[in-house]
């Protein structure tokens, strides 16, 4: 095994604000319907948030798993392993002998419901009283621990943490390690539950989130002059991928190669990106390099695109650079117009949109878009899908985190 080797995706599975699996995700996509809707927890009230919204999981896990992983898992890694499930059927559940199967799942944030519900027992009822799987089910390893079991993956379950770029790079580790000759198939993706208040409250002090309450639905608007911060998202994306040779040694069906990687760091701050998108570029043209390709053989882009007024526009301005300075011929879709932001889900669920895409010939809409910032230089799918090009094609999914990561794949044709 070596560079050489060609990495395929042969499952898919998600839990998102557009559906409980990969396929109402991605008919909802289509449809260009936003899942961001106002937030009816008691605590909305009780602390008087300033943001009363979020894109939520439209299929609870309370509908999907047993009481007992509900009892044993944050959040976190539930999502996580309603769509590792997904993904493994999808993938034909392969017959892998553990030491030869791994697993890469990451979260930007954790378990940030099992810590502050821990402390709150600690605090108003004593020590005694918390729960004894506390440390276990908060640990931000623990939703690739629970895949890895539910899999039986030996050859590595690792958890790379880079804020909202988590997702993407841990689909990019699971490349590198099939490449290395470590595994032959790797469950790879992200996931996150951060609809708490703390987050919230948070994120929203930064002024960092959009405060449309009174239009949740057409908060998050990548693009738009009007754009005010992001939206937070919940859930989770999986991909499993194979080394060509597994995958075709079993007669799997290959929805798309990953072909590029790229990844690079700022060191600019630990918030805001650098306003050169120097970092955001070289990434990209890292994944071209990897991938063989140049800027001329892209026709999708999946930007990070998260509706702040800074980040869309150093991002636009750094995909028209790596694209050689004629955006014409890629279509840009800023899908978390619709999921809002998945954070440390959200490269992996992106990456999902990404392949889907090249596989149907088909970028999906950016929505709320009312009035188009003129200062962008990028095509972007508006409102309603977008067909791309007949055959072989080429697409880029970017995805960007706090503290300066930078993580770009590139997506091809099988």
């Amino acid at each position: 095994m070596g560079t050489s080797t060609k990495v395929v995706v042969t499952g898919l599975g998600a839990t998102t604000p557009l559906g409980g699996d990969v396929a109402s995700t991605w008919e909802g996509a289509l449809a260009g319907r936003s899942g961001v809707r106002t937030l009816e927890y008691d605590w909305v009230a009780k602390y008087d948030m300033p943001v009363t919204f979020a894109g939520q999981l439209v299929v609870p896990p309370e509908e999907v798993l047993q009481r007992t992983e509900i009892r044993r898992m944050d959040p976190t890694a539930q999502y996580a392993i309603i769509a590792t499930r997904e993904a493994w059927k999808d993938a034909g559940s392969p017959d892998v002998p553990g030491e030869r199967l791994g697993a890469v799942v990451s979260t930007g944030i954790g378990g940030v419901w099992t810590m502050l519900n821990a402390w709150d027992t600690v605090r108003d009822k004593g020590p005694r009283r918390v729960l004894p799987l506390s440390v276990p089910m908060l640990m931000p390893n623990s939703p690739v621990a629970y895949v890895s079991i539910e899999v039986g993956a030996k050859a590595g379950a690792h958890a790379l943490v880079s804020a909202c770029a988590s997702g993407a790079e841990a689909i990019g580790y699971a490349v590198d390690m099939i490449r290395a000759g470590r595994a032959d198939v790797v469950v790879a993706g992200g996931t996150e539950a951060a609809t708490h208040p703390l987050p919230m409250a948070t994120f929203a002090k930064m002024q960092a989130l959009s405060t449309r309450n009174d239009d949740p639905a057409g908060a998050s608007r990548p693009y738009d002059v009007t754009r005010d911060g992001f939206v937070l998202g919940e859930g989770a994306g999986i991909v499993v991928l194979e080394s060509e040779e597994h995958a075709k040694a079993r007669g799997a069906r290959i929805y798309a190669e990953i072909s590029g990687v790229g990844l690079s760091a700022d060191a600019y701050d630990v918030a805001p990106p650098d306003p050169s998108g120097e970092g955001q570029e070289r990434a990209m043209r890292l994944a071209l390099a990897d991938a063989g390709l140049s800027g001329g053989d892209i026709v999708h882009v999946n930007a990070h695109a998260t509706s702040t007024p800074v980040g869309d526009g150093i991002e636009a301005k750094a995909i028209y650079r790596m694209l050689g300075g004629d955006a014409s011929h890629a279509v840009v879709s800023a899908t978390k117009s619709m999921t809002g932001h998945l954070l440390g889900g959200a490269g992996a669920l992106e990456t999902v949109f990404t392949v889907l895409a090249v596989q149907n010939h088909l970028a999906p809409p950016t929505i709320n878009i009312t009035e188009m910032d003129p200062d962008l230089g990028i095509d972007v799918a508006r409102d309603v899908p977008r067909a791309l090009p007949d055959g072989q094609i080429a697409a880029v999914n970017n995805s960007f985190g706090f503290g300066g990561h930078n993580v770009a794949l590139v997506v091809q044709s099988y």
